[in-house]
């Protein structure tokens, strides 16, 4: 594994996913629950790739004023 954040957010995204799929197939959350679950974790990724993206911005934007 590497130390980038955004292969951590999509490493913590898909078990999230996974628990979730597995909740429902085990018959412990229907349906709407699951995909309301899953858009869930979907949105934090985005959101935590977005971060990612803007922080490597950030750090390229100094890198050339130096």
């Amino acid at each position: 594994m590497t130390d980038d954040p955004s292969d951590a957010a999509v490493e913590r995204f898909l078990d999230r996913a996974e628990s979730a799929l597995d909740s429902y197939d085990q018959g412990y959350a229907d349906a709407d629950a699951t995909l309301a679950t899953i858009r869930t974790h979907v949105d934090e990724l985005a959101a935590s790739v977005e971060d990612s993206s803007a922080e490597d911005s950030v750090a390229e934007d100094s890198d050339a004023e130096e």
